[in-house]
């Protein structure tokens, strides 16, 4: 029996590209127990618990269709105010909770990673799968509610089969996104603690520089090019057009966003694997 042989060995010294996918594996069970907490802590000790999940959306809605189209007067191309906003908060929603919950990934969990070993990537990914299932209920409450506006006679909406098809590579490709710019900004924020107040404002930023609160198609030529360099934009408008049937389809524009998705994701996944295995040193 060779007693110089380990089950596990933890070292600081990886190369860049050793990220040891199989250790990922061997927690799953880890993994699963994050998300069920994630899950569980977002209403815990709330009065109306798990309605939060759609009295959020809900809110963000009526607030962005009196504002922005009542008072402001910006069109929705012909779309219900109710569902062109609903329909892209959901969407926007479930990006920028993979963006910021896995921004402070080493901030906000740095006594655990003190005290116990296991691949710290498990955190972010759990965030990912948690936000999912948030997203999916508020899924649900949309369709309710186009339900409604089909039953009063409204046929400006539509659903489009074939591009609902692409609605789990839409979901991956937000995901992969904001897990990439959080792990990113996760990676920096162990030096810089000012990146911790700046995310939020930057993802507020982001969000008015994509067609949330507007259709691409009132958007200046001018500028038009300035919000289609955003990489979430082609994703927003074409799942827009997936539910109601109004956004813009732009096969060069999604490749072009696909590609930046992939370059974010790979940057953010070797600045974290470098970086945590040694930040416990530089907190």
């Amino acid at each position: 029996m060779n007693k110089n042989k380990w089950d596990l060995v933890i070292t600081s010294k990886y190369g860049w590209f050793d990220l040891n996918i199989s250790e990922i594996l061997r927690y799953k069970d880890l993994l699963v127990l994050f998300i069920k907490k994630d899950f569980t802590t977002f209403y815990k000790q709330t009065i109306l618990g798990p309605l939060w999940f759609f009295i959020q959306p809900l809110i963000s809605t009526i607030l962005f269709s009196f504002i922005f189209n009542k008072v402001a007067n910006i069109p929705t191309d012909e779309i219900p105010p109710f569902l062109f906003y609903m329909s892209g908060i959901i969407a926007w929603n479930y990006f920028s909770d993979c963006l910021t919950t896995t921004s402070s990934t080493f901030s906000t969990n740095a006594r655990m990673f003190e005290k116990v070993y296991f691949p710290r990537i498990i955190i972010p990914i759990s965030k990912i799968f948690s936000g999912l299932s948030k997203f999916l209920l508020q899924l649900f409450l949309f369709f309710i509610i186009y339900l409604y506006f089909l039953s009063i006679g409204n046929k400006e909406i539509f659903f489009s089969p074939k591009i609902l098809f692409l609605l789990p590579f839409l979901l991956l490709q937000m995901a992969l996104l904001g897990l990439g710019l959080g792990l990113i900004i996760s990676s920096l924020t162990v030096k810089y603690r000012d990146l911790n107040y700046l995310v939020g404002y930057g993802t507020q930023l982001l969000m008015y520089a994509s067609p949330i609160i507007y259709p691409l198609s009132i958007v200046p030529e001018r500028f038009k090019y300035l919000i289609m360099l955003n990489p979430i934009t082609p994703l927003i408008e074409i799942f827009r057009k997936g539910l109601v049937g109004k956004g813009h389809f732009d096969l060069y524009l999604l490749i072009y966003s696909i590609l930046i998705t992939l370059v974010v994701f790979l940057l953010g996944v070797l600045i974290f694997n470098r970086i945590e295995r040694s930040f416990i040193d530089t907190v």
